[in-house]
This record gives C-alpha cells, structure tokens and sequence, in this order.
C-alpha cells in the first residue's frame, strides 16, 4: 500500500460483511484486492465445529455429531458452540455422567426452534386448534413427493409461537428450483387450509405462514424470474443505507400495468398452493384427525414416530413425569458426592429450630 518500500514484508488484512458498500479506491491492485469469501459452514463444516466444542465433554457413546450437523443446516459456529453448552447444562441438570444424544437434541430445538413456554395457559380450544394447524403442515409434507422430511412437530409454545412444525433437508442445498419453493408454499398453506377444513373458520395462528409465503411468492415473480407472465426479469431494485446497511426504499422501475400484473402472479402462485394443500389434506381427512389427535395426547412427535402414525402403527405408552430418568441417573444419585479435593462430603442436615424469644 501507499507509503510502504517495496521491500517491506508488510500484509494487511481487513474483514467486511458489507463488501459491496467499500470504497473502490480500497480495492484498487496491491491495495485490497484479494477477497476471501467466508461463508455458512456446510454439513462437514459443522460437524468439525461440534468435534472441536466437544473435545472437552464427555459423551454418550449413542451421541451421532453427523445426525446434529444434519440437522443444524444454516448454523455459524457460534450457534453450534451454543447447542454444545445448553447439552451439558441439560445433562448436568438431569443428573447424567454424560451428555445423551436426547440433550443435543433437546438443545437444538432450544436454540433454533425457541426456549419451550409451559407455563403458558391455552384453552383447549386453542391447543385443538394449534393441534390441527400444525397437523396441516406436517401431513402436507408426508403427502407431497419430494418434500424434505418432517422432523419435528410440536404443539408446546417456543418462543412467540403456539406450534411449531420443522423439516430437515435430506442433503445440503445451496440453490432453490422452481418446484422446491411452490412444494414450500404448499407446507406453508397446509395449517391455514387445516383450520378451515375441520372448524370451518379462521385463526390469527397463520400469520407468520402468510407473510413468509407472500414474500417467497413476491421473490419468485420479481426477482428469480419465476413466472411466465413476466419473464425472466428482475423488478423493483431497492436503495440502501451505505453505513447502516438497511434497506430503506425500493425504487419502482416498472409501469403500474406491470406492478398490476405482479399483484396477479403472486397471488396466483399463493392461492394454488393454498388449493393444492387443501385438496391433499381434504382427501386424507382420516389421517389428518389422527395426526391432530395423537398430538394433543403426547404434544411432541418427531419424524419417525409421525410416520409411524400415519402408517397405523401404535406408538409406546407415554412414560409418567413421575418416573426417573435412565438407571445411570439412579446410579449417579446413589453415588456420594466429593469435594474438590476428592474427598467424601456429608450429607447436609438443616440446623434445627431455635425456640421463639431465644
């Protein structure tokens, strides 16, 4: 760079996460010049990570890091370190040597699907509404061919919702098709239809479904060149804040005959989703109340016992809250605990009362 000698050994090393808002003058040869793109870590990139969080801890000899980092798609190294912590915790607090395949799995609902609310009081018409809406999506799914498997449904709050229901990609997938995303949009309408199909009306529950399928339907029509009305063109290119990286307007480059044109498309690729979910789950009614119902009972199925179900298998009854997790958290309460030198502790008794007035 400028005011160096050409004989000075000096490398600078800069990093960005808004490269295309920097100087040119910085990326001018010998300046800047050579970028070096980090991105998302793929599936074999998160399993090192896990490996590297874990070398510490000790694990269950069922604990499968390629099934987490399967399951973790999307994921930087900080959310991965963080799955690894709250496994511990979790195993700590259920009184385990070491941490089961359970408390990673556990853990990662906890990060990527939100912190579960138990406490939060639903009326049963509500978690019956919740049942079938998450029903929905997840029958929708196990319907359509070529949809990525369903990996968990649940009707216990997480975060701001009352239900969530999550897939896994069988594969890692860093491009879309055309097909792919109206198969999404039908997930996303399956809840919505579901409700409408059994109670006959409508919920604020398909809120955040609506607005994720308007916007991928939007995105499809203006910028990926989706649909054969318009073309392959791009419309709408948005102005953004250099600093602050927002975006704060979107500059209108099209007629308003055209912006009416893409007001059709969008909604014409939503409502044939929204038809395609509700003539799927309206000809599979039986397994959609038998979906609903086995939810309300156990509240959480994973992907295997939800196809069991839904091939009519019967599941195993559900253990009691009352009973103790697995023998080694027997052994590990009979186990007398030990000070940080080794040696045996006593039990703790309380002091005993002293008499009022003393």
């Amino acid at each position: 760079m400028d005011g160096f000698e050409s004989n000075e050994g000096v490398i600078m090393i800069a990093a960005t996460n808004r490269p295309d808002v920097l100087d040119p003058a910085l990326l001018r040869p010998g300046r800047f010049d050579r970028q070096i793109v980090v991105d998302w870590p793929d599936v074999r990139g998160r399993e090192g990570i896990l490996r590297v969080h874990t070398r510490k801890i000790p694990l269950s000899d069922e604990v499968d890091l390629k099934q987490i980092a399967r399951g973790t798609p999307g994921l930087a190294g900080a959310d991965l370190a963080n799955i690894v912590n709250e496994a511990a915790l979790l195993a700590a607090r259920r009184n385990r040597k070491k941490v089961m395949q359970r408390d990673f799995e556990d853990a990662k609902d906890k990060v990527m699907l939100g912190m579960e609310r138990r406490s939060l009081v639903m009326t049963e018409e509500e978690r019956k509404s919740t049942a079938y809406h998450e029903g929905g999506h997840a029958l929708v799914g196990w319907l359509l061919p070529g949809s990525d498997p369903v990996n968990k449904v649940t009707i216990i709050p997480r975060g701001r919702a009352l239900g969530i229901t999550s897939w896994v990609p069988q594969e890692e997938r860093h491009n879309r098709s055309k097909e792919d995303l109206e198969r999404m949009l039908c997930h996303m309408m399956g809840g919505r239809a579901a409700e409408l199909l059994v109670f006959n009306h409508l919920t604020t529950g398909a809120i955040s479904d609506i607005e994720q399928a308007t916007e991928t339907a939007r995105n499809m029509v203006c910028r990926y060149g989706m649909s054969e009305a318009l073309g392959p063109l791009t419309f709408g290119k948005k102005e953004e804040m250099v600093f602050l990286g927002k975006e704060i307007a979107t500059h209108k480059d099209y007629s308003e005959q055209t912006a009416v044109l893409i007001d059709q498309e969008v909604r014409r690729i939503i409502e044939t989703a929204y038809n395609a979910a509700m003539q799927l789950l309206r000809d599979n009614m039986d397994k959609l109340h038998l979906l609903a119902n086995t939810l309300l009972e156990r509240e959480v199925l994973d992907g295997d016992e939800m196809d069991r179900v839904l091939h009519g298998e019967k599941l195993e009854p559900l253990r009691p809250a009352t009973e103790p997790e697995p023998a080694e958290t027997a052994a590990a309460a009979q186990e007398p605990l030990k000070g940080a030198a080794g040696q045996k502790l006593e039990p703790f008794s309380p002091p005993s009362p002293r008499p009022a007035g003393a």
